[in-house]
C-alpha cells in the first residue's frame, strides 16, 4: 500500500509542540514537506487573481456572463481584512454573481462595510479585559470585595480568588486598602466590640 498523507491546520503546531499541547512525535511525522500559507490579509496581491477565477467559475456555473469588475469594487474587496480567508472570499464572490444583472460585477458592498464595522478597532488581551470588569464591578461595589454584595459575590468568585486575581493584575484601590467585609457587616461588629 502506498499512502501520502496531507494535513492541514490553523494553529502553530511547533509553538503547541513546544508547549506540551501537541505530540512531538506526531508533529515530526507530518511535516516531512510543511507548506506555509498565510492568511489571505498578509497576501493582498493575490486578491485580484481570486476575484477573477471565483467570478468566471461562479459565472459559467449559474449560465451568466459577469466579467468586470469596478475599481470601486476591487477596492473595497482589497480593503477588507478576510477574518475567514478564501473561503469568505469565495462565498461573496458567489453571492456576488447571483445577484449581479448583466456583465458588471455588482456585490452588496454593504455586507463589507457592516462586517469591517463590527470589527472593535481597539483588540484587548484577555488579561486586559479581565482587570476592566474586575475594575468596573469593584467601583460599582465601592470596593466592597467581600460579602453578599461585593464584587466576589458579583463575579461570582470566592474572595479570595478575587483577591488573587487583583493581586496578579496589579489592582490595588486609591487607599491601598480593600475592603473585605461590606459596610453594614463592619459596623455590626464595631457595635458589638
Amino acid at each position: 500500500m502506498n499512502v501520502r498523507l496531507v494535513a492541514a491546520t490553523n494553529r502553530d503546531l511547533l509553538k503547541m509542540v513546544k508547549d506540551k499541547e501537541f505530540r512531538a512525535d506526531l508533529y515530526y511525522r507530518l511535516s516531512v514537506f510543511p507548506v506555509s500559507l498565510p492568511p489571505l490579509r498578509e497576501r493582498r496581491e493575490d486578491i485580484p487573481a481570486l476575484v477573477r477565477h471565483f467570478i468566471a467559475l461562479y459565472s459559467e456555473r449559474m449560465n451568466k456572463v459577469v466579467e468586470e469588475v469596478t475599481p470601486e469594487t476591487m477596492s473595497a474587496v482589497l480593503a477588507y481584512d478576510w477574518p475567514g480567508n478564501i473561503r469568505q472570499l469565495q462565498n461573496f464572490i458567489e453571492h456576488g454573481v447571483i445577484v449581479s444583472s448583466g456583465p458588471m460585477f455588482q456585490p452588496v458592498l454593504s455586507q463589507l462595510h457592516n462586517q469591517i464595522a463590527a470589527v472593535p478597532k481597539d483588540k484587548k488581551t484577555l488579561e486586559g479585559a479581565t482587570r476592566d470588569h474586575i475594575l468596573q464591578t469593584l467601583e460599582e461595589t465601592r470596593w466592597v470585595v467581600g460579602g453578599r454584595h461585593g464584587a466576589a459575590a458579583r463575579l461570582g468568585l470566592a474572595r479570595t480568588t478575587l483577591l488573587s486575581k487583583m493581586r496578579r493584575l496589579g489592582i490595588e484601590s486609591s487607599t491601598n486598602e480593600v475592603p473585605i467585609r461590606s459596610a453594614s457587616r463592619q459596623e455590626a461588629f464595631a457595635s458589638v466590640a
